[in-house]
């Protein structure tokens, strides 16, 4: 019997690093010996604009070429959206939305119209401004993406986390350690309903 294939989408903005942070998860999930795909769909390509990414992870090679239809999981990079996209469509009963915000899980179940415990809450802005010294909610996101999936070990990604990041930012320690915290603290802190 085939393994269940994870899906997530990510939503956010055009420079909150939705795409980086799909990337990051698909090779640190590609570093465990999974199957993994990772991609972005752009609407107007411009600082600000929504922007929508995609993961998929398998245990056997993936074969479907298409956008996520149905995610298991949503990453919320920017609550903003939740006013004006659909974060939810396609997600099942069983689905989890994650969310960048400091409103509690029953507002955000509330405001989107689905059930409490599908709701994992995060302060990904704070934790970014705290930690990298910008609101860039990617790295945080990933960590409580991390945490809420559970199929990851968190210090295997960090580990490979900081080694893409060592080639980025090599003569920027401070950012690689930044958002190395980021990553932990977000998934130390998400609540997961």
């Amino acid at each position: 019997m085939a393994a269940e294939m994870i899906e997530i989408r990510w939503h956010g903005r055009g420079g909150q690093g939705a795409k980086t942070a799909a990337l990051l998860f698909a090779q640190a999930a590609m570093a465990t010996g999974k199957y993994i795909q990772a991609f972005p769909e752009y609407g107007p390509e411009r600082m600000g604009a929504p922007v929508q990414s995609f993961n998929r992870v398998s245990d056997d090679p993936i074969t479907i070429h298409s956008g996520v239809i149905n995610p298991q999981y949503v990453v919320i990079l920017d609550p903003t959206l939740m006013e004006t996209v659909d974060v939810t469509e396609g997600v099942g009963k069983d689905g989890k939305v994650i969310v960048n915000t400091s409103f509690s899980a029953e507002e955000i179940a509330k405001l989107l119209g689905i059930d409490k415990s599908q709701i994992c809450v995060v302060n990904a802005s704070q934790i970014a401004v705290e930690t990298i010294g910008r609101d860039i909610p990617n790295t945080p996101m990933l960590g409580a993406l991390v945490k809420v999936v559970g199929s990851l070990d968190i210090n295997g990604v960090l580990e490979d986390t900081k080694n893409k990041l060592s080639v980025k930012f090599a003569k920027k320690p401070e950012v690689i350690e930044g958002n190395l915290a980021s990553i932990k603290r977000a998934y130390d802190e998400v609540k997961v309903s």
